[in-house]
């Protein structure tokens, strides 16, 4: 089975023709492969891959105003599949969809998502709009 590891051309033309609302977070749940899966044949496991694509992509993620605000770490699906597990859980935001527009479209961030490319086994990244608790 292929997991979701890219969006589709529709899928991202809908995230960016959405109301632009402000600051947007996006929940961000990844299953890593044990091996990571180089179109090059290169030797890395997913989680050492998905190092390498922070870091490489994290100076573009925070020159956009992108922040992680919150991290975890997924121990056990209490409702849902049973056979649906995750290994990093965080929630990213950004100033607005345009901020997460312009990271995803530089040439230093299509270099470095090739890394999350062969981490990856399969992932979900759902667009939010944070509501004030206190309200």
């Amino acid at each position: 089975m292929t997991g979701h590891i890219d969006p589709t051309r529709d899928q991202f033309a809908a995230m960016m023709k959405a109301p632009d609302e402000g600051p947007i977070h996006m929940l961000n749940l990844i299953r890593l492969r044990d091996k990571a899966a180089y179109e090059d044949g290169r030797e890395a496991t997913g989680a050492d891959a998905y190092k390498t694509y922070g870091r490489e992509s994290g100076p573009i993620f925070t020159r956009v105003g992108g922040r992680i605000i919150w991290s975890g770490s997924p121990r056990l699906m209490l409702i849902g599949p049973t056979d649906e597990h995750w290994d990093l859980a965080f929630i990213a935001e950004y100033p607005g969809p345009a901020a997460f527009g312009e990271m995803v479209q530089d040439p230093a961030y299509q270099k470095a998502v090739k890394h999350r490319q062969a981490a990856v086994a399969d992932s979900r990244l759902i667009r939010m709009h944070p509501r004030d608790l206190s309200a």
